[in-house]
C-alpha cells in the first residue's frame, strides 16, 4: 500500500488488524501512527483502549497479551509498538507467529518499526503480507526534494519563493521530520496562504541568506572569489553554521551538474533540468555560468575535492582546522 491508501483506510475506519509500517525514512512512519492514535478511536475510548508500547521495554508475550484482550465499552482497541527495529532477533518476531496467522478483529495493531526495512525474506514477513497491511516508508530523492517542499507548503496553503525553497533544500538536506517541522513553525507565524521568502527562512529557520552552502555553490559557480571567502570566514567564526563534509558534497554535486551541461547539448533550462532533474532555476543558473568552467578544469576539480575529502577525514591534513581546508580548497577550485 502507498502512504496516501494507508491514510485513506485509517480515516475510513474500515482499518486492518495488523499494520506493519517500517523502512528508512520515519517521517510517513510517524505521520501514519500519529494519524491512527488520533482517529481510530474517540478521545473517550482512548484511556481505556489504547496502548502505546516501546518494543524495547516490551516483550512480545505482552504485546500478545495486550492484543488478545478485548475492548471496553468500544468496538476496537488500537495498540500501537513503537521502535518495532528493536526487536532485533528473528525468534522475537517468531513469538508473533501465531497472533499473526489469527489476529483478534476487535484489535489494530501497528508496529512502528523505523530506519531499516523488515527482513523480506523471513517467514514472519511472508505470513504478514497475508494478514496485514504493510507499508514500505521509503526515502525522497535528491533530486525530488525542492519538489516535495513545494507540495508540503501548497497542501498546508502557503506560498513559497524559489530562493526559499533552495535554502532549505541546501541547508537541511534529506530530513523529512525535519523541513516539516521547521516550515510547520512558519505557518504558525505567517498568515495563510503568505508567502514564505527567504527573510522568513533565514529569521525563523536560522539559515542565513547570505553566508550558507547554498551562497557558497553560487559564489563557485559565478566564480566569485570574494564572496566566496567572505562565506568560508564566516563558516570559520560560526562552526556550527555547517561542516566541510556538507560543502564538499555540495560543490561535488555542482561540478557534477556543471559536466553534464557541458555535453547536454541544449541551451535550454527546462530540458537541462529534465537531463539533471533538477528545477529549471538551478538550471538556467548553470547554463548562464558553465563557459567559465572548462571541462578539463571541472576534471582536475574533481580530484581536488577527492584530496580535500581525504584530509577532512584526518588523513595528511596535520594541524589544519576546517575553515583553514575550506579556504585553501576554494583558492584551488578557483585558481
Amino acid at each position: 500500500m502507498t502512504y496516501k491508501d494507508v491514510v485513506q483506510q485509517i480515516k475510513s475506519g474500515k482499518t486492518a488488524p495488523i499494520y506493519l509500517l517500517h523502512g528508512t525514512e520515519p517521517y510517513y512512519i510517524d505521520k501514519i501512527v500519529n494519524l491512527a492514535a488520533n482517529s481510530i478511536l474517540s478521545e473517550s475510548e482512548r484511556d481505556f483502549n489504547q496502548s502505546v508500547l516501546y518494543a524495547k521495554d516490551t516483550p512480545p508475550i505482552n504485546v500478545i497479551d495486550s492484543a488478545t484482550r478485548l475492548p471496553m465499552m468500544a468496538e476496537k482497541q488500537v495498540v500501537i509498538v513503537k521502535e518495532a527495529q528493536e526487536y532485533k532477533k528473528i525468534t522475537q518476531w517468531e513469538d508473533f507467529e501465531k497472533y499473526f496467522e489469527s489476529p483478534s478483529a476487535s484489535t489494530v495493531l501497528i508496529f512502528a518499526h523505523k530506519y531499516k526495512k523488515f527482513d523480506k525474506r523471513s517467514r514472519i514477513f511472508k505470513i504478514l503480507k497475508k494478514k496485514a497491511v504493510i507499508f514500505e516508508s521509503e526515502g525522497v530523492k535528491d533530486y525530488q526534494l525542492t519538489t516535495w517542499i513545494r507540495d508540503f507548503v501548497k497542501d498546508n496553503k502557503y506560498q513559497i519563493t524559489d530562493k526559499a525553497v533552495a535554502l532549505i533544500d541546501e541547508f537541511i538536506g534529506n530530513d523529512l521530520s525535519r523541513i516539516a517541522n521547521e516550515l510547520e513553525k512558519l505557518f504558525i507565524l505567517l498568515d495563510e496562504g503568505q508567502q514564505i521568502n527567504e527573510k522568513h527562512v533565514e529569521e525563523h529557520i536560522g539559515i542565513s541568506k547570505d553566508y550558507n552552502v547554498f551562497e557558497l555553490v553560487n559564489a563557485v559557480l559565478e566564480k566569485d572569489i570574494l564572496k566566496a571567502n567572505k562565506i568560508i570566514r564566516y563558516f570559520g567564526q560560526n562552526p556550527k553554521a555547517t561542516h566541510i563534509t556538507v560543502v564538499l558534497a555540495n560543490l561535488h554535486s555542482l561540478y557534477t551538474r556543471l559536466f553534464r551541461a557541458h555535453f547536454a547539448k541544449t541551451n535550454d533550462p527546462r530540458q537541462l533540468a529534465s537531463i539533471l532533474k533538477i528545477h529549471p532555476y538551478p538550471a538556467k543558473e548553470l547554463l548562464l555560468h558553465k563557459g567559465k568552467h572548462p571541462a578539463k578544469k571541472i576534471s582536475k576539480n574533481f580530484s581536488i575535492l577527492r584530496e580535500y575529502d581525504l584530509m577532512a577525514k584526518g588523513v595528511g591534513a596535520v594541524g589544519s582546522n576546517d575553515a583553514e581546508l575550506m579556504k585553501e580548497l576554494i583558492y584551488r577550485l578557483l585558481h
